[in-house]
This record gives structure tokens, C-alpha cells and sequence, in this order.
């Protein structure tokens, strides 16, 4: 079910299961949902606090989290070079649908064993 490589990505619905098949290791979705709180402990703190600089550790922090996982655990390319509004939004949406025990339906679809990838 992954997007073909020789032509880009049109749709969403298109670049959800190619998103999770870049996500296949369980030590990626992990460093992702990690780097998503933190973005979300960031921005929350600079919008309570109105401290700009809190944007940066939410940048850095989410980012940060998310490519040690494709660069040395799954040893990809991030989505987000090629597809950045797509893959923040991804990025929530993964870690929304984990933390609601949802994600395993997803896998599934996207031709991934929730239990072994």
C-alpha cells in the first residue's frame, strides 16, 4: 500500500498509510510520541506564558525527537522534507489515534503488524 516513488503523493488519504509505513518500528512511533509532547508541553507553556522562546524547544524538541528515530532507527528519509504540513499534521494524528488505542486498525490497513513492526 506504500506511495508509489516515481510520483508524489496527491492526497492525504494518500500520504496516512506511506506516513505510517515510514513509521514501521515500534522505537520510531515512540520517539515521535515523544517529541509530540514535548512540542505540546511547548507550546502550551508559550501561549500560558507568552514567552516566544518556548516555540523553539517545540520546534526542536518535537523535530528533534522524531528524526533521531528516522536517521538511526529506521534509517529513512523524513516525511517532512518532502511533505511538511502533511507530516505535522501526521505527527498528532499518530500519537492522537496511539494514545487512544487506535493506531493498531491503522497499522493494519497500511499493511504493517502492530504487533511486530
Amino acid at each position: 500500500m506504500s506511495a508509489p516513488t516515481n510520483r508524489p503523493i496527491r492526497s492525504y488519504d494518500e500520504f496516512w498509510p506511506f506516513y505510517l509505513q515510514e513509521h514501521a518500528k515500534p522505537t520510531t512511533r515512540a520517539l515521535h510520541y515523544a517529541g509530540t509532547a514535548v512540542s505540546l508541553v511547548c507550546l502550551g507553556a508559550a501561549a500560558v506564558l507568552r514567552e516566544p522562546w518556548f516555540l523553539l524547544g517545540a520546534l526542536f524538541g518535537g523535530y528533534g525527537f522524531a528524526w533521531v528515530g528516522h536517521f538511526f532507527v529506521e534509517r529513512n528519509r523524513p516525511a517532512t522534507f518532502t511533505y511538511p504540513l502533511w507530516s505535522l499534521i501526521s505527527d498528532y494524528r499518530m500519537t492522537w489515534r496511539w494514545a487512544t488505542g487506535r493506531l493498531g486498525g491503522d497499522l493494519v490497513r497500511a499493511g504493517l503488524d502492530p504487533q511486530n513492526s
